[in-house]
């Protein structure tokens, strides 16, 4: 027979229990943690080490040519960008512009023209899947297959556009590469068709999640499409729509395959971005402090309008 236990080994393991439980829980809470060790070596390997080495950079005068002479400027460099007359001030300022511009003619359209392209493929319809992957499909591309080929599509002698518009009767000599505002159309003509496909997978997966019995309610109440659209699918869009602003800002405003393939900055440096700007001053002239310190700037700029665009956006989803 099993002797029967007596309460001071009852207190002990109760006690035992209760010393263990912390360690339990404490070892369930490292779990996470273990799963995202690798993602976290890698973003502290790839993305946080050169961030922070960057700043470093940025406050000297460095030089690749001179290894052993990179004198110490402080904040020289970030100084001498808001200081006119300096050697950057003016092209500096002047690729940050056409950047904003084109950040400004890409990001209605970018986030405008692939919602309706999801609207039309999330009908069923036949050949509704080939239509979804024709428009997905120059995504795959490379940013310099995509400038090659609208290189050629847009030649000013040769291009096929010119040919087809001279066969309708129209201008056949428009310089699409040359001359504003047509190098800005062509611009962002080609990013618009070259980015559309993913903008919309990401509108139709949105889609998607909102419950159909939503739209069968709105279609009993006698609810028309746009009445349908505006309190039904854009409500239930709105955290996709601010993904996709976000994102699109990001890229937008971080372009450079484009105009470095089909315009190389021209007309005169007006579609010359700041990423292209950099590069050159950087690993061009062999600067590169004050070409890390440039992409801080652009860096803040952008962290600043991804708030406000944040804030408004959510913003207004909490108000409603």
């Amino acid at each position: 027979m099993t002797a029967p236990t007596t309460r001071v080994e009852q207190t002990r393991g109760a006690a035992g229990s209760e010393k263990g439980a912390p360690r339990g829980r404490r070892g369930r809470a490292a779990v996470p943690w273990l799963f995202l060790a690798p993602y976290l070596c890698f973003f502290g390997l790839f993305v946080l080490a050169p961030a922070v080495y960057g700043i470093y950079v940025s406050l000297f005068d460095w030089d690749f040519s001179f290894p052993s002479y990179r004198p110490f400027v402080g904040l020289g460099n970030y100084v001498d960008l808001f200081t006119p007359g300096t050697l950057d001030y003016a092209s500096f300022w002047r690729s940050m512009r056409a950047t904003g511009l084109f950040t400004l003619f890409t990001v209605p359209l970018m986030v405008t023209v692939p919602l309706a392209v999801a609207l039309l493929v999330d009908k069923p319809f036949r050949g509704r899947t080939v239509l979804r992957a024709a428009f997905f499909a120059p995504y795959v591309l490379g940013v310099a297959v995509v400038g090659v080929l609208w290189k050629f599509v847009l030649d000013t002698q040769h291009g096929i556009l010119n040919r087809i518009l001279g066969g309708l009767g129209l201008r056949d000599d428009i310089p699409w590469l040359q001359q504003e505002p047509w190098v800005w159309v062509s611009l962002v003509g080609a990013t618009l068709w070259w980015t559309l496909g993913f903008n919309a997978i990401i509108y139709l997966a949105g889609l998607q999640s909102i419950p159909r019995d939503q739209y069968e309610a709105a279609a009993l109440d006698g609810a028309g499409r746009w009445r349908t659209f505006r309190s039904i699918t854009l409500p239930g869009l709105r955290p996709v729509v601010v993904f996709v602003v976000m994102i699109t800002v990001l890229a937008s405003a971080n372009v450079f395959g484009q105009p470095y393939v089909m315009t190389d900055g021209d007309p005169n440096g007006a579609t010359r971005s700041a990423i292209m700007y950099m590069s050159d001053v950087g690993l061009g002239e062999s600067r590169m402090g004050s070409a890390t310190a440039m992409s801080y700037v652009l860096a803040l700029l952008l962290v600043v309008v991804s708030i406000l665009n944040f804030r408004f956006l959510v913003g207004k989803e909490d108000q409603s």
